[in-house]
């Protein structure tokens, strides 16, 4: 595949000839650029957001659809209130460069202060304007406000034009700093109708519509008018999914637009068995699919020594793991095309897995390319067929009924398990040999990813704790551990291992089954553990040990965001501890259990002492993977009895 061909027909959604640019201005009244308030410069502290280091005081857009091309006029005022703050004084400027597609200009920037009663104003020159190239299709204008410090506002404007026919750019409402009033003003020409699709979790300011009249009479289109304020920073909150997803914001989707039904326009509005039609019948994407690579046969006669389907697909996905290398880019296109990666055995991500579905198909495996948005990157809007919300090509592969999802770019990936990074979003198949399959499909694994921890230990009656411990890790519990022991070695690794636990020594360290994906992970290693609550009379003993559930990540009040765990999830875990002599139990916890009201998580926790030694045991069982916010309430009331249950200790007595 051409890198470029198919990424600036829809990722830029169809260049238009160049025109003059709308006059917004014409439009809308101008912004009130130069003219701060005193009291904003007196202002110490964001009202509805103490801790605040900056604000915003305001974030104002206008928008206006030309008959060729969107111009947007952007204007930004910002309040710093501490020294951190301080660090709003850079700011990036991203746009689309390539083709001319998009273009920035009209910059404007000042630094204003109050100093001894009298306003100042401080001009960024024109020559501190910064132009970069980010990438070949973007670049970036940067620049630094000067003399900023606790008390300062900066603000600054400037003009996007697009050159799209009909394009409407995402209004973001929300940044990662408060914002106390944002508005946008769009005008919309009768040519083209949208889709409004909000994401907005506050009360509206304004939201309004009106025609838009030239002249006397004439009506050429509808004004919008929307503004929120007092919107909260955006933070990240724990198994949240991408910024993308949970970013207050509203997209404009073009659902209607001017273009003739014979026109060579992409139509921007087309279904997804238009998307798949367009993609399949692009020459470059076409010929990756048939692309002749050198030494397969040598690949696929090994494939075909194997008996069954299962057996060949392992081989040829193991084969390419190990013999490419993934360079880290995660995009839907090829740079250099299949045959040039394969020849320097290496590629982005769709350069690996084309070349892993040439050999698949070539020995007779039932496979499909697959388009998919990894987790980080966002999860796609099933009703609006958009190539740009997918940044990978991964393999779709069928074998006795059953679906698998390969990914050859990490070496810790199996042919067996989707990709962690893609679960719980939505696939698009690229199907060449067949057109009746449903095109899009979620994405998901029912088979849970699982924990097994086994602690032996004795009770030293000097408040110590010694012992070993073997962990089994199975599906991505495995996956995770040897990718973070790979990034940080085996001394930080094992180091991880007491979480943040400076009583608790781990004196060895070793591993099994590193090497062979179709067994669990085995690790085993000795501990020491001081029992720092313990006395002369008493010891205590908190058995959650080496469980990953030491700290509750549950415990903000309120949620805006989904909860995913991204796979389902089982835990065990097991100990055996031995009561020194001359102590006797004093108390034990009891054997419970818990669950949701649906069953979608339950606890379980069994104890108990015969001859001299104290038996736990503890379930957690994951039956879904997704919670959506408004259920946030239940799982934070369920995670904090568990975690009350998992904290309760062994209690023992000097006789």
């Amino acid at each position: 595949m051409h890198k470029l061909t198919l990424f600036l027909l829809f990722c830029l959604l169809g260049l238009a000839v160049k025109a003059q640019k709308p006059d917004t201005a014409a439009v809308f009244s101008s912004q009130p650029y130069g003219k701060v308030d005193i009291a904003d410069l007196k202002l110490t502290t964001c009202d509805f957001e103490k801790d605040a280091n900056a604000m915003v005081l305001f974030d104002k857009t206008n928008v206006n659809t030309g008959l060729s091309s969107t111009a947007v006029l952007r204007h930004v005022r910002i309040k710093i209130l501490t020294t951190k703050g301080t660090d709003q004084a850079n700011v990036t400027i991203s746009y689309v460069s390539r083709h001319g597609v998009e273009s920035v200009g009209d910059v404007e920037a000042e630094t204003v202060n109050l100093d001894d009663g009298k306003i100042t104003y401080l001009k960024v020159d024109k020559s501190q304007f910064f132009k970069q190239v980010a990438d070949k299709n973007i670049k970036k204008i940067t620049f630094t406000f000067p003399q900023v410090k606790v008390g300062s506002v900066i603000e600054y404007t400037y003009t996007l034009t697009l050159d799209n026919e009909g394009i409407f750019p995402a209004w973001d409402i929300q940044q990662d700093i408060p914002v106390k009033y944002c508005e946008l003003n769009a005008a919309v020409r009768n040519e083209y109708s949208y889709k409004i699709i909000p994401h907005v979790l506050g009360v509206y300011e304004k939201k309004t519509h009106e025609p838009w009249i030239k002249g006397k009479r004439d009506t050429i289109g509808i004004k919008y008018a929307w503004a929120l304020k007092n919107i909260p920073s955006f933070t990240d909150e724990p198994y949240a999914t991408s910024r993308q997803d949970n970013l207050q914001r509203i997209r404009f989707i073009l659902s209607s637009g001017r273009f003739s039904p014979n026109s060579n326009h992409p139509r921007l509005w087309m279904n997804w068995d238009y998307l798949r039609y367009t993609i399949m019948n692009d020459r470059d994407f076409a010929m990756e699919l048939t692309q002749k690579l050198h030494d397969a046969d040598n690949i696929i006669a090994g494939a075909k020594a194997f008996t069954t389907d299962e057996e060949k697909t392992s081989y040829i996905f193991n084969k390419i793991k190990s013999d490419i290398k993934w360079n880290g880019e995660n995009v839907w296109f090829t740079r250099e095309g299949i045959k040039k990666a394969w020849d320097k055995k290496q590629g982005n991500s769709a350069e690996v897995n084309l070349i892993l579905y040439r050999f698949l198909k070539q020995a007779g495996i039932k496979c499909s390319p697959l388009f998919v948005s990894t987790r980080d990157n966002g999860k796609i809007n099933t009703s609006y067929p958009d190539i740009n919300a997918f940044n990978k090509i991964v393999v779709s592969v069928t074998l006795s009924r059953k679906n698998y999802v390969l990914d050859a770019c990490s070496k810790f990936n199996t042919w067996t398990d989707a990709p962690f990074e893609i679960l719980n979003t939505t696939g698009f198949f690229i199907d060449p040999d067949n057109t009746g399959v449903n095109l899009l499909v979620p994405l998901k694994n029912d088979n849970p990813s699982r924990k097994v921890v086994f602690v032996e230990a004795t009770i030293k009656p000097n408040g110590k704790l010694e012992g070993n411990t073997q962990v089994n890790r199975f599906s991505y519990a495995r996956k995770n551990s040897l990718e973070k022991y790979e990034k940080l070695g085996e001394k930080k690794y094992v180091d991880a291992l007491r979480d943040d636990d400076n009583n608790l020594k781990i004196t060895s360290y070793k591993r099994e089954n590193v090497e062979k994906d179709s067994l669990p992970l085995i690790e085993r290693f000795d501990f020491q553990l001081d029992l720092t609550s313990s006395d002369d009379n008493y010891i205590f003993i908190n058995p959650n040990l080496f469980t990953s559930f030491r700290t509750n990540p549950f415990l903000s009040e309120g949620r805006n965001s989904a909860i995913d765990f991204g796979s389902l999830n089982y835990y065990a875990i097991n100990g055996v501890y031995k009561i020194p002599a001359g102590y006797i139990t004093e108390s034990l916890p009891k054997a419970t259990s818990l669950m949701m009201p649906d069953t979608s998580i339950t606890f379980k926790r069994i104890v108990a002492e015969q001859e001299g030694l104290i038996t736990v045991r503890y379930t957690i069982n994951y039956r879904r993977a997704v919670f959506p916010a408004d259920e946030y309430p239940g799982i934070r009331d369920f995670y904090k009895k568990m975690f009350d249950l998992l904290n309760e200790q062994i209690v023992l007595k000097k006789e």
